[in-house]
């Protein structure tokens, strides 16, 4: 469940900051209190729909960080593949809506709050969009969130067929891909996967950015090699 935030109240009407005079220019602006009718709860409740997005961060992937030193949560990958969206889209120079790029990576994984991380080798991961739309709309309908477009921008990522979205499918399968790197396949050897499973789920690559996707082959075939991943 979401979690619910308590204990925040508004401000009374005629709350001003200690040691401002009522008539000081930083509590009066053009002949308006510092305090507003409404102003107070309209931040208790933005308040309460960060702190629902917060839960983000208690959810775990399978991806190790730094080397192996614990894993990754879900939060974490939101804004590393919002930079790392970001970045290519500069080394690229080809024409993205870098704004929505980032929209479309921050929101992303935004209905594993309630639905849990999928892991990119599991057998489910084509109903696992159902429960995590079911997420995303209870957090667009929330009585404090101000951002209009959650749905139409979740749901553009989901389809993968904008510009912007076929590039973050490429990166956000090349950063846990990253991970095992680093790490040595730690993920990879945890959960028994070989080879073959890898290029199965990373061959929408060459398709996308052959540049990668070479750069993706040498390092599969490096890790065979130093007994990270199983080549049987």
């Amino acid at each position: 469940m979401l979690p619910e935030l308590t204990g925040i109240q508004a401000a009374p009407s005629d709350c001003r900051p200690l040691g401002l005079h009522p008539n000081s220019p930083s509590t009066r602006r053009n002949n308006q209190p510092f305090w507003r009718p409404g102003l107070s709860e309209r931040i208790s409740k933005i308040s309460e729909f960060l702190l629902q997005l917060d839960a983000l961060k208690s959810i775990n992937r399978r991806s190790y960080i730094n080397g192996g030193e614990r894993l990754e949560n879900s939060a974490e990958h939101s804004w590393h593949l919002a930079m790392a969206c970001w970045a290519f889209a500069e080394l690229f120079q080809e024409e993205y809506d870098i704004s929505k790029l980032i929209k479309l990576a921050l929101l992303h994984d935004l209905g594993e709050i309630e639905a849990g991380d999928t892991f990119l080798y599991s057998t489910n991961r084509s109903d696992a969009h159902i429960e995590e739309r079911k997420c995303v709309e209870k957090i667009a309908l929330h009585p404090g969130n101000p951002i209009g477009n959650i749905i139409g921008l979740w749901e553009e990522q989901e389809a993968g067929e904008s510009k912007e979205a076929k590039l973050l499918k490429v990166i956000d399968r090349l950063l846990p891909f990253l991970h095992n790197i680093t790490s040595e396949g730690r993920s990879w050897q945890d959960n028994g996967i070989h080879k073959d499973q890898v290029l199965k789920m990373h061959q929408f690559i060459e398709d996308e950015n052959y540049e990668i996707y070479v750069w993706f082959i040498s390092k599969v075939e490096y890790a065979v090699e130093q007994g990270w991943l199983n080549g049987s």
